[in-house]
């Protein structure tokens, strides 16, 4: 029996429209991928459309001409939120009932008093701020004082920048740890971030030594579903930080959207896992959170020209799986993530077929689809469309 094998490449931030509820978040009319293509007038992905990606509802983009071969549609996130954690979660199985807290006024003085003296340092910022602003604005203050800066966004996050030479990274990461365990309870967060920065004089650039601190799952996921049963597992990016490291057989912190398909690809060619989970940060780090239409494009194009070795390589058994975590439309006020659909384009070998998914009522289907597909079983959590895709349980 040929071996199987899930490959499921998150495109972090690549939104497809707004959800029925996004005027909840400011974000009624958000379209991460449809705003792209109307403000460059172009979007050169015949990958991706050749899956279907154009013949998602409500996607904004131009109707392709071409034959399409591929599974296409979209999931609605079930989880009140619009997060990097709550998304990623929901697509290993759990739906929050209570999301995560944000701090869209900054945090409170009894946890920054508390976060300064665990520390032993004190801090600049505590304010809603884009990452690329604040260490403009406050960094020459920080090389002067060594006070780390503190800022959050309209997201579940407590962020901590700080400069290289100024506070060395392992001193940032265990501030970060410290700032972690503080956050619990009524004050949890997803996600506690190291923003290390370098520069002078006013000219600051983010490093990609960005690390995420977030927090165990709250119940069992498909990836804890699979070791549990022997399977072996594969991170590509920050996945192991935000699962925790946990289910996770084998871990590649690549650190850019490059790095990350070049370690799945060599993942997929040595025919490594039962499954591999790769997240492509750049699409949100770089370009959606700075409101970088142009660079967002660029990239999905890159991305496009990539897939096409992707598939190259992929073996009999092996099914890919593209989707998103949520949106973060860069044309939209504001840097924040924006509360949208995500796309779900799925293809294997040998498909010669257009497959209309229609709308997901939630992001574990994706999950439950690829613990489907490996185990023969659907996960408790979602409903799988393996059957739509014309495969037959294992």
């Amino acid at each position: 029996m040929t071996k199987r094998r899930a490959i499921l490449i998150v495109l972090d931030s690549a939104g497809i429209g707004s959800l029925p509820d996004a005027a909840d978040f400011g974000d009624a009319g958000a379209n991460t991928f449809g705003h792209i293509y109307q403000a460059r007038n172009k979007l050169q992905v015949p990958n991706l459309y050749a899956l279907g990606l154009a013949a998602i509802e409500g996607s904004g983009l131009p109707a392709y001409d071409g034959a399409i071969a591929g599974a296409y549609g979209r999931a609605a996130e079930k989880t009140h939120a619009k997060d990097t954690t709550c998304g990623h979660w929901e697509m290993g199985g759990i739906i929050m009932q209570e999301p995560f807290k944000t701090y869209p006024q900054g945090f409170p003085p009894r946890i920054i008093n508390e976060f300064e003296r665990r520390t032993g340092r004190g801090t600049l910022g505590n304010c809603v701020a884009s990452g690329t602003e604040i260490i403009q604005r406050l960094g020459d203050e920080h090389v002067a004082t060594g006070k780390p800066i503190v800022y959050t966004s309209a997201d579940s996050v407590f962020q901590v920048a700080a400069h290289e030479d100024v506070i060395p990274l392992s001193e940032l990461y265990a501030i970060c740890e410290a700032a972690r365990a503080q956050l619990v309870g009524e004050d949890l967060v997803g996600r506690v971030i190291a923003r290390p920065f370098v520069g002078a004089n006013g000219s600051y650039t983010r490093t990609e030594n960005r690390r995420d601190f977030a927090i165990p799952p709250i119940e069992d996921t498909i990836l804890d579903g699979l070791t549990a049963e022997g399977y072996e597992t594969v991170a590509v990016g920050k996945i192991e930080d935000i699962f925790f490291r946990r289910g996770i057989s084998i871990s590649d912190h690549a650190k850019n959207n490059r790095e990350g398909i070049e370690t799945t690809l060599r993942f997929i060619r040595e025919g490594t896992g039962d499954f591999i989970f790769t997240n492509l940060v750049d699409f949100d780090m770089l370009y959606g959170h700075r409101n970088d239409v142009e660079g967002y494009g660029a990239a999905l194009e890159y991305f496009d020209t990539r897939l096409a070795e992707i598939k190259e390589a992929m073996r009999e058994g092996d099914l890919l799986l593209l989707t998103a975590d949520h949106g973060c439309d860069p044309t939209w006020p504001g840097t924040d993530h924006t509360r949208e659909y995500i796309p779900v384009l799925a293809w294997y070998k040998g498909m010669r077929a257009a497959v209309a998914l229609g709308t997901l009522p939630t992001f574990a289907d994706l999950g439950s689809t690829v613990f489907d597909y490996i185990t023969g079983r659907a996960w408790r959590v979602g409903d799988s469309f393996l059957s739509k895709l014309g495969i037959q349980p294992q």
